[in-house]
């Protein structure tokens, strides 16, 4: 297993197709995929929130999914940090919090702008968009990182997806840099083939 560590912020799980990459690309074993209960609490209630049609249990389901599926994801003994950090969200210190606790390398967020680099990089932590962080992993390992996305498209049976739209649902995510790359190192030959 890898000894580089990210942390997954709260809002790169909430959305179900970007949670299922982040997901897959863990078990990937390039990088040690990292998240606390408070996180997952986060992402379940801002889900709950805007999703009425889901209820709690189903969202129970993929949280003890990822625990059990990601070697060592649960980050646990970070809490008496938090009250020590500064950062603009007080929100958002348990992550930070949780990244220190874990020794981790980036944390993987949205919110760049409340994870200013003065703040984490005394701590030896990065804070990277998922869209980079995507790409970082792509310049790992193209052959682990096409096989991860692809399990993913091949999963999505109800209704089954063409590479177009599942690169659709990507690029949808905020990921246009990984979009592309899949486009022309991993997707060609079918995107050559749906074109022509």
């Amino acid at each position: 297993m890898a000894n580089f560590t990210v942390v997954y912020d709260s809002n790169v799980l909430y959305p179900a197709p970007l949670r299922d990459l982040l997901m897959r690309l863990a078990l990937t074993d390039l990088f040690r995929a990292r998240w606390t209960e408070d996180i997952h609490e986060e992402w379940m209630r801002s889900v709950l929130e805007n999703r009425p049609d889901l209820a709690r249990e189903q969202l129970e389901r993929t949280r003890q999914l990822m625990n059990a599926h990601v070697r060592d994801g649960l980050v646990e003994g970070y809490q008496e940090l938090i009250p020590r950090l500064e950062l603009l969200d007080l929100g958002d210190r348990h992550v930070l919090a949780a990244a220190i606790c874990a020794s981790a390398d980036v944390i993987v967020t949205f919110n760049l702008k409340h994870f200013p680099s003065e703040k984490v990089a005394p701590y030896g932590i990065e804070v990277q968009h998922p869209d980079e962080f995507i790409m970082h992993l792509f310049d790992l390992s193209q052959v682990k990182g096409c096989g991860a996305v692809e399990e993913q498209r091949r999963s999505l049976r109800n209704p089954p997806k063409t590479v177009d739209e599942f690169l659709d649902i990507l690029l949808k995510q905020g990921l246009p840099q990984t979009v592309l790359v899949l486009r022309t190192k991993c997707y060609a030959e079918e995107v050559d083939q749906q074109a022509g």
